[in-house]
């Protein structure tokens, strides 16, 4: 079983984050909700979620991915925090996967560890580089996905699902959801 790590911190973005969690749990993907501040988190609207973990409990080498949702602030706090860009540039230097989705890649870029090509929430292109970046919905560069916003969180969602766990649980969790 896979296991993925998703960071969140005040102002994150619900619809990202939500459907991340669901759609990967769906797959029988292990999901560890960890928080850079308190354990209970408010989104960007104001929804709390109950984390499972406080960041500076993680220990990379137990995770095979790390997911970082979107919103405001929450990527600059994900993009200022020493634990994160210190776990991403483990996850990086150890060959695992990385996601982002909204301003989140904002963050990857901070750590170094955004390769080429890459997609983000418009506008966001302009704080990372305008060099690689795509209008996809999502961009898969290597180990490194990127997507673009709350619309696209279910997609992206899936398109994990493939990557860790194949086709026929993607094809699986996608019938589920009816699309």
């Amino acid at each position: 079983m896979s296991k993925v790590i998703i960071p969140i911190s005040e102002g994150f973005e619900e619809i990202e984050a939500i459907s991340i969690i669901d759609v990967l749990r769906r797959a029988n993907i292990e999901v560890t909700i960890a928080s850079l501040e308190e354990l209970q988190t408010k989104g960007a609207h104001n929804i709390k979620i109950i984390a499972d973990k406080k960041i500076e409990d993680i220990n990379a080498d137990e995770f095979d991915m790390i997911v970082l949702p979107g919103g405001l602030p929450n990527a600059f706090n994900l993009a200022e925090n020493n634990k994160i860009q210190n776990l991403l540039k483990e996850f990086k230097n150890k060959n695992k996967y990385i996601g982002a989705i909204c301003a989140a890649p904002y963050a990857l870029h901070k750590a170094d560890v955004l390769n080429n090509n890459f997609t983000c929430y418009p506008s966001f292109e302009e704080k990372i580089r305008l060099e690689g970046y795509h209008t996809d919905n999502i961009v898969v560069d290597d180990k490194v996905i990127t997507s673009r916003g709350p619309a696209t969180a279910m997609e992206f969602a899936l398109e994990i699902v493939d990557i860790l766990e194949g086709k026929n649980s993607y094809e699986k969790v996608t019938k589920e959801l009816l699309l």
